[in-house]
């Protein structure tokens, strides 16, 4: 019992020194160690570092998650160490709405199958963005994450650790120029080499800890590179599927007039947008010849040969899936919606949609 409550003197009485040293140093009435200007450069060094990590993970945080609830809903799931809910994202809720609009308006119509063709699209983005944000998560805001969580709380222990030893080795210092007796003097003298040897010691172990900011700074360059791969991927995948989208829909015949066309033939000045080549829509004089045939073709009992525009998935039995390029023989049933024809591919047979075909000579 006695023991701890010698224990307890002393540690009051050096945390009272300590204070009234920082205290003192605050008013300028006592002088105070200052670091070598190396380790000065370091401790600033890693300050920055610390504060330009934490800036560019929370821009990271906003690009990879824009919404503010859902970063938070994230976060909390997070502390609570268990796994988000699984939602779409913007661009998989859009697909879904297209294909669910797409199918509503009918596939077998020229705008339902382009809407149901996006939103397959849109989807195939959706996934490419999720598998960007996991990877960039784990590539690259982890690493920073565990920096701020793991090695900078050490630096800022030792740094903290520092400070205190400087404080005691401050404060024996003032008591060795206080000290009058020959004995007082000496403990004093005794207690300064003491104190200087455990400053030295700590501002050794935060130097080596410092400078391993260089470390850091080196694995931090190679998480960006990852993260600078990581989006190349992903908007190279976005890129080549809108690519293929588009020359898609380039293949979908025009059964209607231009708007931007009749606009400037009703004197508009602002000139209508030029598309790629390979998104160009059939002429409105090859559209008009096209629909003449099929015309007299549903007026008689002949068969004809079509050639099919672009791939069509049937959505029941009684109708022909087609696959773009291929040939196929069309002829007119009675009492068949004027939309559609009768289709044959060898044995099979079924109802096929004229805006998918080309009627040839």
């Amino acid at each position: 019992m006695d023991f701890n409550v010698k224990r307890l003197a002393a540690d009051a009485g050096t945390f009272l020194s300590r204070a009234v040293q920082f205290t003192e140093e605050k008013f300028g009435q006592a002088e105070k160690t200052e670091l070598d200007a190396h380790l000065e450069n370091l401790l600033v060094r890693a300050e920055n570092t610390k504060l330009w990590t934490e800036r560019i993970m929370k821009q990271t945080e906003v690009l990879l998650q824009p919404n503010p609830n859902v970063r938070l809903e994230e976060f909390v799931y997070e502390k609570l160490e268990k796994k988000a809910p699984t939602r779409m994202n913007n661009h998989e809720l859009l697909g879904q709405t297209m294909i669910d609009s797409g199918s509503e308006f009918g596939p077998g119509t020229a705008y339902g199958n382009a809407l149901m063709k996006c939103g397959e699209t849109e989807k195939q983005i959706g996934g490419a963005e999720r598998e960007f944000i996991h990877g960039a998560a784990i590539n690259f805001l982890t690493p920073f994450r565990n920096f701020l969580e793991g090695d900078f709380k050490t630096i800022l222990k030792e740094r903290k650790l520092l400070q205190v030893k400087r404080l005691d080795l401050d404060a024996a210092k003032t008591r060795l120029k206080k000290a009058r007796m020959a004995d007082a003097r000496a403990a004093a003298e005794q207690e300064l080499r003491m104190t200087q040897s455990e400053f030295d010691r700590q501002a050794e172990i935060t130097r080596l800890l410092l400078e391993g900011i260089s470390s850091t700074h080196a694995h931090h360059l190679r998480c960006l590179n990852d993260l600078v791969e990581a989006q190349t991927t992903y908007y190279a995948q976005c890129y080549q599927y809108m690519v293929d989208l588009q020359k898609q829909l380039g293949s979908f015949p025009s059964s209607f007039t231009n708007n931007n066309q009749s606009a400037a033939s009703g004197g508009a000045s602002a000139s209508a947008p030029t598309l790629p080549v390979s998104a160009s829509l059939p002429s409105a004089g090859g559209r008009s010849t096209a629909s003449g045939g099929f015309n007299e073709l549903r007026g008689s009992s002949a068969s004809r040969r079509a050639r099919v525009l672009y791939d069509y998935d049937a959505a029941s039995s009684s109708e022909l899936s087609l696959l773009a390029d291929e040939v196929i023989t069309v002829s007119s049933v009675p009492g068949m919606d004027s939309d559609w024809l009768m289709g044959e591919r060898g044995n099979q047979k079924g109802k096929v949609p004229i805006t998918y075909l080309e009627l040839l000579n």
